[in-house]
């Protein structure tokens, strides 16, 4: 009598004289393709454990934490990157790692943050803050700033504003040796605590100063106007006594003499870098559209008559020049204060 045929698919092996393996088997197969992952993959384990919250998270980061040490030292992990390299040979431009997430923060030597103070509210859409009643305003720099001060002081009598006026003659962003401008400021903003600040200074620029590692540069090449867009930027950010006032920052109109237009050039390109990180707070008032729009002149049309707005050494504003001036700043303060 035949034997009853057996159709289950675990006869086969029997039958052709093939192993068959036990559950214990599997087990072990499975234990050591998970050893060999880990070794080859282990940070791979650890990551995905860091993007898993609860228990299983937890378990899973335990698990990677020793494998992923494994895989480092042993260079298995840096093995299997390269031998699978070719299935994603397109640069990692994802958003993890690198780029701007890996980007060091500015106290760290990195870039520099971009904060809201950057961009004026109207810039994006939005509405002008409301208006503040102005009642002090300092004004100062070196002798750029005379008879400005005046100027200000006395169209805003009626006002009912305290100007403060506070020039430094022969001192300068650039020389020290007098006065330190960090230190002045610093002052200037505790023994007043001015509402709005005009600066306008330069007159005396062109020393040299300390740059990497004490060394002297001399001007005006671009890492002096760095040196000096910093130190502008440091005054800035002192003057405007965290968001609590306004800086109208004026730039220097070309001189006669060649060689102080090359200072004034670099003065005027850092001031315009220096002050860029308080577009809210901080006004650049350029001068150099209203004076010498195509070079230096000592002359100019106000109210349709031709009229000197220099002193005779090509450098400063004279009365005429000052008070045309004051009215263009009166003009740039009334979009941020009643007065």
């Amino acid at each position: 009598m035949d034997e009853p045929r057996d159709d289950s698919l675990m006869s086969r092996f029997e039958r052709e004289g093939a192993r068959r393996y036990r559950a214990a088997d599997a087990v072990t197969v499975v234990l050591l393709v998970a050893i060999l992952l880990g070794l080859f993959a282990g940070g791979s384990v650890l990551h995905s454990g860091e993007q898993t919250s609860g228990f299983q998270g937890q378990v899973v980061r335990d698990v990677g934490r020793p494998l992923a040490t494994v895989s480092a030292q042993s260079g298995l992990g840096k093995l299997r990157s390269e031998a699978t390299g070719f299935l994603s040979p397109d640069q990692n431009l994802g958003s993890s790692g690198g780029g701007f997430a890996g980007a060091a923060p500015a106290a760290a030597g990195g870039i520099p943050s971009v904060t809201p103070e950057a961009f004026p509210p109207t810039a994006l859409g939005g509405k002008a803050p409301p208006k503040q009643r102005l009642r002090s305003l300092l004004v100062t720099g070196d002798s750029m700033v005379m008879p400005l001060d005046a100027d200000l002081a006395q169209k805003l009598v009626p006002s009912d504003v305290r100007v403060i006026q506070d020039p430094h003659i022969g001192t300068g962003i650039s020389n020290s040796q007098i006065v330190d401008w960090g230190k002045l400021a610093q002052s200037q903003v505790r023994a007043d605590h001015p509402q709005a600040v005009v600066v306008f200074i330069g007159a005396n620029e062109g020393w040299p100063m300390a740059g990497a590692g004490g060394r002297e540069v001399q001007c005006c090449g671009v890492e002096w106007a760095a040196i000096y867009a910093q130190r502008v930027r440091i005054l800035a950010d002192i003057y405007r006594q965290q968001a609590h006032a306004h800086v109208y920052w004026i730039t220097l109109p070309d001189p006669r003499e060649s060689d102080r237009e090359t200072i004034a050039r670099a003065v005027n390109a850092a001031i315009t870098v220096g002050v860029q990180p308080w577009a809210t707070d901080v006004r650049l008032i350029d001068s150099v559209p209203i004076f010498t729009p195509h070079g230096y002149r000592d002359a100019m049309p106000i109210g349709g008559t031709q009229t000197i707005v220099r002193e005779p050494d090509g450098v400063h504003l004279n009365g005429a020049g000052s008070s045309l001036l004051a009215r263009y700043l009166l003009s740039d303060m009334a979009q941020d204060y009643t007065y």
